[in-house]
């Protein structure tokens, strides 16, 4: 619905989604979802809006719009303290100034309508007619006031509203975007305050914020009102939604992060603008909990893709639960403008070696980029001209009023915030990679450093010492041809799931269980298993790891469930193939309280592993969570295109002992579609292929063990590394049974091993031989893929 252009104050659920030059995007948006998704279950606070005429009148009635265009068209921008000079004159100038009478009365007359005489507390929002724009988001640029109590104090925010547009920030961004000053115009939204400084709040996208990944909702969740999770003040809890598993009514969280959430922001002793609102501590035993529960998490996630599905676009949403009720509201809604724009068919990776590397410092990765240069140390605004051009900017916390100085860095990392952040959005936006919520950046780092600040590893960004030399890869996956086999990926860490999305690929032909259980959990499950006879001291480190889970073995389990769906739903239409641990009793033995389950062996490689192990009385127990939790993907989630595969299996009794283990652990072979494949990687499963394929669906040949056992080497001995070859005739040979035998029983044979990563030659060799899939590392999917065409064309 258009409104009236004349209008000086308006109700928000007389507005429209075409009112944006009235009352600016964010207003128009609430108004267009009072109106039309109210009764699909987005709730949204109810209140009024100044509009873009009465800003207007406000200026040009007091003569304040001359002087404020006198004063910004000789102004430069890039001069940092002439820039905070300028800004803080015309917003004195707009605050000391008083509103038309027609206005004030106006807005006086709606505030006794919306309160009804009671003395309730209200947010004053900003909203400008120029934002969530396809290539400018202006997010942050303006104020947001909340708790505002009378209505003498809700006129006067409704000023800093309106001076909040000469923000520094909101004229250095419009000037770096192209945009007239005076072509802006600011609606003040007054809308009742949700009591969320009782409960908590956040920002979700409608989209993964990183890769652009459109099948889940990435909420930020956080105690108290919003704004410290929208300042980047806090480390919030971070929370993954699956979009299908949601519309088909299956338990859709896939990730769980639990965030520092030590501060929160509540109601201030006044309800003015200077004092609505103070910070105080969060009690520990809440910071060691969610800050939202599985039903919660749901609603939110349901309210938000009802919200994307009205706009038709990926959205960026503000949201609070009230702590008194428990209800979820939505208090803003905006288009996402960042990932979403980005062509999808172009694939641009960075690529680092971080081998011996020293790692500084890490923290949560914004964008997947990389950036070096000199630390540079900034404590506040005032010392922002120490950052040149390609520095990395290092601060306690960053908010939109840096971004002047935030084009210039290489990198940003802060000591605080989270991924959804209103600075780590203009960090995206500005294609600068950021570093959020390292702790104690400001303290780990030096000024005048050299650094290099990774975001290409996944959720994690690592800050290492020197500047390292990286990378950039483009390719265009329209450009890439058909090859006779498929070809799957190696993925071992759900942080990268979504970004592996964008390749050309037939799914997972190899993720490993042991790479979630050592980023994921960290902890041997032995120890979780037997948490009352644990040594206090590793007991009280296991406590701290498992906070916000209701008890070791759900902490245990619940993880792996996480790890195993993120890949799951990443890769929802292609096979997953999961194998089961495969840590060596050295491996094992590193994870907190392992040194007290492992035993001590000469030779790891050959010992306590695989099939052995499973069906071991002393851990077989351990193994059963591993099932545990695949029944959990697979039966409550519905991801039944997750595949078991079963490593290091030495003779066919093993074989048929771990599938009947697996049956009375609920995982049948066949059942609900469910296939088990074996890793064929000891010269023993080639030579009796046929025998071992009575047990399994097929093979995945796992070329790095197969060679070892093969030429009797060890691959983890420099002295005989130059021996090491996948490409040796013995090895081929025993590749070729391996394959003949699968293809004879019509079975699934793949391989998954480093050697076609490495040797592009091999992964020919084995196209040639008839070999149903070659599972590669990412880093060499383009690569291997450009060759294999190339030499399949010859």
């Amino acid at each position: 619905m258009a409104a009236q252009s004349t209008a000086l104050v308006i109700n928000l659920d007389q507005l429209g989604k075409d009112d944006i030059e009235m009352v600016g995007g964010k207003n128009a948006s609430l108004g267009e979802m009072i109106s039309h998704l109210s009764d699909l279950g987005v709730s949204v606070p109810g209140g009024f809006a100044t509009t873009s005429n009465a800003f207007n009148r406000f200026l040009t009635e007091t003569g304040l719009l001359d002087k404020i265009n006198s004063e910004l068209k000789t102004l430069d921008v890039n001069d940092v303290n002439k820039l905070a000079a300028t800004g803080k004159k015309i917003r004195t100038w707009i605050i000391e100034q008083e509103l038309p009478k027609d206005l004030e009365q106006e807005v006086r007359q709606s505030f006794e309508t919306m309160s009804g005489g009671e003395d309730i507390a209200v947010a004053v929002r900003s909203s400008a007619t120029a934002e969530d724009l396809p290539d400018a988001s202006f997010a942050g640029q303006q104020e947001t006031f909340l708790n505002i109590r009378g209505i003498d104090n809700v006129l006067i925010a409704i000023k800093e509203v309106f001076a909040s547009l000469y923000n520094d920030r909101a004229i250095s961004y419009r000037v770096h975007k192209g945009f007239e000053h005076e072509g802006v115009a600011l609606s003040a939204a007054v809308q009742r305050m949700v009591r969320s400084e009782t409960g908590a709040a956040g920002v979700m996208f409608t989209l993964d914020t990183e890769s652009g990944f459109d099948q889940v909702v990435f909420i930020t969740s956080s105690y108290g009102l919003g704004e410290m999770v929208v300042q980047g003040a806090v480390n919030p809890d971070e929370f993954y939604i699956s979009k299908k598993l949601l519309a088909n009514g299956k338990p859709s969280v896939i990730r769980r992060n639990l965030g520092s959430k030590h501060k929160k922001m509540v109601y201030g002793d006044e309800g003015s603008t200077a004092k609505s609102v103070k910070t105080v501590d969060v009690e520990k035993q809440d910071r060691m909990q969610f800050s939202l529960s599985t039903e919660e998490l749901t609603s939110l996630a349901k309210q938000a893709v009802t919200i994307e599905q009205h706009y038709g676009q990926a959205m960026d949403i503000e949201w609070a639960k009230d702590g008194d009720t428990n209800e979820i509201f939505i208090v803003q809604a905006r288009p996402e403008t960042v990932k979403s724009r980005q062509d999808s068919n172009v694939m641009e990776r960075y690529v680092i070696d971080t081998t011996g590397a020293k790692v500084l410092c890490e923290g949560r990765s914004i964008g997947q980029r990389i950036g070096s240069g000199k630390v540079r140390i900034v404590s506040n605004l005032n010392e922002m001209d120490k950052v040149e051009e390609g520095d990395v900017l290092v601060s306690d916390m960053t908010d939109p009023d840096w971004e002047p100085v935030m084009k210039r860095a290489s990198a940003i990392i802060t000591n605080r915030g989270g991924r959804t952040c209103h600075a780590a959005i203009i960090a995206r936006e500005l294609g600068v990679p950021a570093i959020v919520g390292c702790g104690n950046a400001t303290e780990l780092l030096v000024d005048g450093q050299d650094v290099t600040a990774s975001c290409a590893e996944g959720d994690t960004g690592f800050i290492y010492e020197s500047q390292i030399d990286f990378e950039v890869q483009t390719n265009s996956v329209e450009s890439m041809p058909e090859l006779a086999f498929k070809v799957m990926m190696n993925v071992g860490n759900p942080d990268r799931a979504f970004s592996f999305t964008q390749m050309p690929n037939e799914g997972i032909g190899l993720a490993r269980l042991e790479f979630i259980i050592n980023r994921m959990i960290g902890v041997h499950p032995k120890a979780l298993l037997n948490m009352n006879s644990l040594p206090r001291e590793i007991a009280q480190a296991i406590q701290e790891r498992i906070a916000g889970y209701a008890s070791p073995v759900d902490f245990y389990v619940d993880k792996l469930v996480e790890g195993i769906s993120t890949l799951a739903v990443a890769f929802m239409d292609q096979p997953v193939i999961v194998r089961m641990s495969d840590f060596k009793s050295n491996e094992y033995a590193n994870l907190l309280g392992g040194k007290l389950y492992e035993p001590s062996e000469e030779n790891p490689m050959l010992g306590f592993r695989g099939a052995s192990r499973y069906v071991s009385d002393n851990f077989r127990d351990c193994f059963e969570l591993e099932c545990k939790a695949l029944k959990r993907v697979r039966d409550d989630m519905g991801l039944t295109n997750v595949e078991i595969m079963i490593p290091f299996v030495r003779t066919v009794g093993e074989a048929k002992e771990v599938i009947e283990l697996l049956e009375k652990n609920g995982l049948k072979r066949g059942e609900n579609g469910l296939r088990v494949i074996m890793m064929c990687e000891l010269p023993t499963n080639a030579l009796l292929a046929e025998e071992f394929l009575e047990y399994f669906d097929g093979f995945s040949i796992g070329s790095n063990d197969l060679t070892q056992l093969t030429l009797g080497l060890d691959r983890d001995s420099g002295i005989v590394s130059h021996l090491f070859d996948e490409r040796d005739p013995a090895v081929k040979k025993l590749l070729s049974m391996a394959i003949e035998a699968c293809r004879k029983q019509n079975k699934y044979v793949g391989i998954c091993g480093q050697g076609p990563s490495d040797h592009p030659d091999l992964a020919f060799w084995l196209m040639e031989q008839g070999i149903s899939s070659v599972s590669l590392n990412p880093d060499s999917v383009l690569d291997t893929w450009f060759f294999l065409a190339g030499e399949e064309a010859k």
